[in-house]
């Protein structure tokens, strides 16, 4: 995230400044926008930086989550566009979902395109969707669903009730997790947002102290999965509780009947920071 794109997305979330014409958030529709990014690189010394962040082996293709790194400024553009209703510093990402289609190789050029859909009452507040569509050439080869949330006036009775994922029991390793992760993860990512970077910044913004990026998380469970996993697969998780840095996370998985359950927790309290779930295309 450049600092003028953080600039615009924290504005809305200044008391006093978010009430000025062109900052102040609607709370209303989606806008009906596509954008797009068109032929992009997936170089080989991004990738490497990326994989090793997360724990991905040196492969000759991009792991599965890497083009959500690149999807990433689109989401960004679109949360700070003027007519996107909700600020994007506070939204919560509750849920992603990736379905890669076939690996892409290294030195392949991508193009993605994304749309914000399916505005809905949740039991905390108000939930969207981020979809991405990534092509090479006509070839639908990746796609994503990011699920946001807004919170505040939810709907109990008739809320959203996410995704229904299988708990399994945490008895793999134990990751030590530094306090520095979410600046050598935004470094590689472009995910800047102050909650990840120190504890001051996350203080600011009503954490006691800076928390690890979810799709950090997302693709570390995927990591510890990777040589497992078919090419063509779709791998869905749901946000829970943050991992605090620095911290411990224990992850788990079990085999299901088209995949696997994984989950990643706090190893004193047996806290879920993620559940999740893998099946073959």
């Amino acid at each position: 995230m450049a600092l003028p794109v953080m600039l615009k997305a924290a504005l809305p979330a200044i008391p006093g400044v978010n009430q000025l014409p062109g900052i102040k958030k609607s709370g209303g529709a989606l806008p009906e926008l596509t954008l797009e990014r068109a032929d992009v690189a997936v170089e080989r010394a991004d990738v490497e930086r990326y994989a090793a962040a997360c724990g991905f082996p040196r492969r000759d293709v991009a792991p599965v989550p890497y083009l959500h790194m690149l999807a990433f400024p689109l989401h960004m553009q679109l949360m700070t566009d003027a007519a996107f209703p909700f600020p994007a510093i506070g939204s919560v990402h509750l849920e992603n979902t990736i379905v890669q289609h076939r690996p892409v190789a290294i030195g392949e050029r991508v193009s993605l395109s994304l749309t914000a859909q399916d505005l809905r009452s949740s039991t905390k507040g108000r939930a969207w969707d981020m979809k991405v569509t990534g092509t090479v050439g006509d070839e639908v080869v990746w796609e994503s669903t990011s699920t946001y949330l807004r919170v505040g006036g939810g709907d109990k009775e008739n809320g959203d009730p996410g995704m229904q994922l299988r708990a399994v029991e945490a008895k793999g390793p134990v990751w030590t997790l530094p306090g520095d992760l979410g600046r050598r993860y935004a470094a590689v990512s472009g995910d800047h947002n102050p909650i990840h970077l120190y504890p001051l910044t996350a203080k600011a913004l009503g954490f006691p102290r800076h928390i690890a990026h979810g799709m950090w998380s997302k693709a570390r469970c995927i990591a510890a999965l990777e040589n497992r996993l078919p090419d063509a697969v779709r791998v869905e998780v749901a946000f829970k509780k943050p991992i605090f840095l620095p911290g411990r996370a224990q992850f788990g998985a079990e085999r299901s009947a088209d995949g696997y359950d994984f989950t990643l927790v706090n190893p004193t309290s047996g806290a879920p920071h993620l559940l999740g779930r893998t099946c073959a295309l």
